[in-house]
């Protein structure tokens, strides 16, 4: 971290997460594509992670994981289950810290919700997200357990993806 950067004084980026599931209850996953991703300069092989994105100024925070759903995964078919009850934080490590989010940001304040996909999964397409209109943020994707999420982040941001599967924990059994 650069002595000239206050942690302390940087803001939060606003962000949404979103968690898919599927009718077996599993969650999506994307593999994170690494060209000029900072997330994965600190990665050292945690490359998996749920949809996210940040929420443009004045937009609700659902339009925004709607709207994040379709520009990187495609994925429009699908219901609202769930909203976590709170804001997840969590803060970048010093390496990326003045370099990540354009170094304005000291990490990111997410607002989580849980889907159904009701859809085919041929409308996943992480390739030519929203017909080519986004550039592909993952290269590969798979359904999980939601309990094993943690495991596949990169390691900064485990302690969010816990409070998710903790605010999530029981979606999985209505799939069963």
């Amino acid at each position: 971290m650069s002595a000239a950067l206050d942690r302390d004084a940087m803001p939060y980026r606003d962000c949404v997460g979103i968690a898919v599931f599927n009718s077996t209850g599993q969650v999506f996953v994307g593999h994170r594509k690494s060209e000029g991703d900072p997330d994965q300069s600190a990665a050292r092989g945690f490359a998996w992670q749920m949809p996210q994105g940040g929420i443009d100024d004045g937009e609700d925070p659902l339009r925004a994981a709607l709207r994040e759903l379709h520009e990187e995964t495609n994925i429009t078919s699908v219901s609202l289950l769930a909203e976590a009850p709170e804001w997840i934080y969590y803060d970048l490590p010093d390496e990326a810290l003045g370099v990540a989010f354009k170094g304005k940001y000291r990490g990111q304040r997410q607002r989580w919700f849980a889907f159904a996909f009701t859809g085919q999964e041929s409308e996943i397409d992480v390739h030519t997200p929203a017909g080519g209109k986004h550039g592909a943020e993952f290269n590969a994707w798979r359904w999980e357990r939601l309990s094993r999420t943690p495991s596949l982040i990169v390691p900064f941001k485990r302690p969010a993806y816990e409070k998710v599967v903790e605010a999530f924990a029981e979606i999985p059994q209505r799939f069963a």
